[in-house]
């Protein structure tokens, strides 16, 4: 899996994942969970994570979408 995202902010994990879903790319945001031990403070982040054969795709649709400065380094 290739990690496109890291925020704290629900919202532009959402319209990431809905961008992409949008276009056939299966993603998934991973730690979600996370909340529960931090008591749901949001001070953990999330990734937004996608196969690695879909990661120049989808790096392409969130960088058209405005999300550029969003995205991870590549490595």
């Amino acid at each position: 899996m290739h990690e496109l995202i890291r925020a704290n902010d629900p919202v532009l994990l959402s319209y990431a994942e809905s961008l992409l879903k949008d276009a056939g790319i299966r993603c998934f945001i991973a730690d979600q969970g996370m909340s529960i031990l931090e008591g749901s403070l949001g001070m953990l982040p999330r990734r937004l994570l996608v196969d690695d054969e879909a990661a120049d795709r989808a790096r392409r649709i969130l960088v058209d979408a405005g999300l550029g400065d969003e995205l991870r380094a590549q490595k």
